[in-house]
């Protein structure tokens, strides 16, 4: 859960970095398909997309997040949480070979469902499996991986580091890497002992 919260941060921030590069990957897009420059207002306009389209994904992972915890449990929901993570950033990652900017806009999509999965169903799974005399600290984990990820989105975002023009789509694919660790780790963990005890009538694995 940690590693989903992390991502949310890392995507809310990554964006901004690479923004004049993205805007010049759409107009030099546009100009090979349609052998005319777009209009500064259309480039606003996709930009715009771009940006905002995670908040909707955000939306729709945060409306899916009680019926996919209920329904599979805390621990398989963020699981899949990983899913539109990865396929989002291999979308941005290879948006620019393919000579696409709507694969950004539907990598930002995508993106946007697990932070909004991640940041629902990492409450829930934390806050059930901690300790009664540590479920406050747990608690918090969530808004600070989130900080923390926004600060490596900002320190992964300078031009010393991937803030060029050159590796703008390794920025933006940068996503993959907490959300593989989450698959690879995750797994070895219990599930939540309120969902085993009430959703699955399981009470020895609760117990």
């Amino acid at each position: 859960g940690i590693t989903g919260t992390f991502h949310y941060g890392l995507q809310v921030s990554i964006i901004n970095s690479p923004a004049e590069y993205i805007q010049s990957f759409i107009r030099e897009t546009w100009l090979k398909r349609y052998g005319s420059s777009p209009s500064a207002e259309m480039i606003t306009l996709m930009w715009s997309f771009i940006v905002s389209i995670y908040s909707i994904g955000g939306l729709l992972g945060s409306s899916s997040a009680g019926y996919l915890s209920v329904r599979f449990g805390r621990k398989k929901a963020m699981l899949f949480a990983n899913v539109p993570a990865l396929l989002g950033a291999a979308l941005m990652g290879l948006s620019r070979l393919c000579g696409s900017f709507e694969m950004i806009i539907a990598g930002r999509l995508f993106s946007g469902v697990c932070g909004g999965l991640a940041q629902n169903i990492h409450i829930m799974y934390a806050g059930e499996c901690a300790p009664r005399k540590l479920r406050g600290l747990i608690a918090i984990t969530a808004s600070t991986f989130t900080a923390v990820g926004k600060f490596v989105g900002f320190a992964l975002g300078l031009r010393e580091v991937l803030g060029v023009e050159a590796l703008w789509p390794i920025l933006l694919a940068a996503n993959a890497v907490p959300a593989l660790l989450q698959l690879l780790v995750l797994p070895f963990f219990p599930d939540s002992p309120r969902y085993l005890l009430i959703d699955q009538k399981d009470k020895e694995g609760c117990i």
